[in-house]
């Protein structure tokens, strides 16, 4: 099974965490016009680390949202749980053919390509050539939790047609937003309610991600969906201390993230030269401005699109795969 990050009547975006479902619509026009936006938060326990625990349950709350939607034999893009993507760059010998890469890797895989997981879906993008090696980055998660998103999707009566990685969805949206370029060497940070997520970014590629739970649970929020299921009022149930422990630990792992890119993967030719900040945490504000007094680097959010709350902002990267 080929995973094509790389993708197209009306399609619906859904990501799917460990705390919410959530769904964009778009009229690809010019300018894109959002059309639909919900989302519909998960009791504790349904999933956790991206690992679907309670399907019945998952699914019974699927299909009331698909119903309620209006989205019923819809076809789907989805993204892949961040805990079980890995981001790793590869050299190959340059004899390879482009449309043979993949054959390779898969061929490979277990010799002188090694993952954390068998069976994996794949896809990848061809850094540079040189006379006898060529650089490669893989995408990769294991193909078992690929097919249980899929297959529980198609369950609730809509159509996968692709699946994708939130950094890459992320990036989509601030490279249409007119917020990146090839040059420079971008650190994208997605901060949620139970996770934060680490990638960096050089000529529009992913070169590295690194995925972080962090020490709270749902019973740490107050959250109050609104009527509509458009908009939710979250509030930290917990001692502010706490909060800003967990803000200060992200600092530290971005920190840490910024020097390994830097002297590791770079040999201190090169450094972050920007941070992008994105994600449902309701605190985004804090860590951004954290980042700004910490390091004397530009730090960059989307304040708005369209008037769509930025919550959204992931499953509308997703929609603009279509573009």
């Amino acid at each position: 099974m080929a995973l094509t990050l790389f993708s197209p009547s009306k399609i619906a975006n859904i990501i799917i965490k460990d705390h919410v479902i959530r769904y964009v619509g778009v009229k690809l026009s010019n300018p894109i016009t959002v059309q639909k936006f919900r989302e519909k938060y998960l009791p504790p326990s349904i999933i956790q680390d991206g690992k679907i625990l309670d399907r019945d349950t998952l699914l019974l709350i699927l299909e009331e949202c698909v119903t309620e939607w209006g989205i019923k034999n819809t076809q789907v893009q989805f993204v892949i749980p961040d805990p079980f993507v890995v981001i790793r760059k590869i050299s190959i010998p340059s004899e390879v053919k482009d449309d043979e890469i993949l054959g390779y890797i898969y061929l490979e895989m277990g010799t002188t390509i090694h993952l954390p997981f068998d069976e994996p879906v794949l896809d990848f993008k061809v850094l540079s050539k040189e006379e006898k090696i060529n650089e490669v980055i893989i995408f990769a998660a294991p193909e078992e939790v690929a097919l249980e998103y899929s297959s529980i999707l198609e369950d609730a009566l809509l159509k996968p047609i692709a699946a994708d990685i939130t950094p890459l969805c992320l990036y989509r949206l601030f490279h249409f937003c007119q917020k990146t370029n090839e040059e420079e060497h971008f650190l994208l940070l997605q901060f949620d309610l139970q996770s934060a997520n680490l990638s960096i970014f050089h000529q529009d590629i992913p070169l590295f991600m690194r995925h972080l739970n962090l020490d709270t649970s749902l019973e740490d929020w107050d959250i109050k969906e609104n009527s509509s299921h458009t908009l939710a009022n979250i509030k930290w149930n917990g001692h502010r201390s706490k909060l800003e422990v967990l803000i200060d630990e992200i600092v530290k792992e971005i920190e840490h993230v910024m020097n390994f890119y830097s002297f590791n993967m770079t040999q201190g030719k090169e450094r972050i030269t920007r941070i992008l900040v994105s994600g449902d945490h309701p605190n985004l504000q804090d860590i951004s401005s954290t980042l700004i007094g910490r390091y004397e680097i530009p730090v960059h959010r989307i304040e708005t699109f369209d008037k769509l709350p930025s919550q959204y902002f992931l499953p509308l990267g997703l929609a603009l795969k279509e573009v």
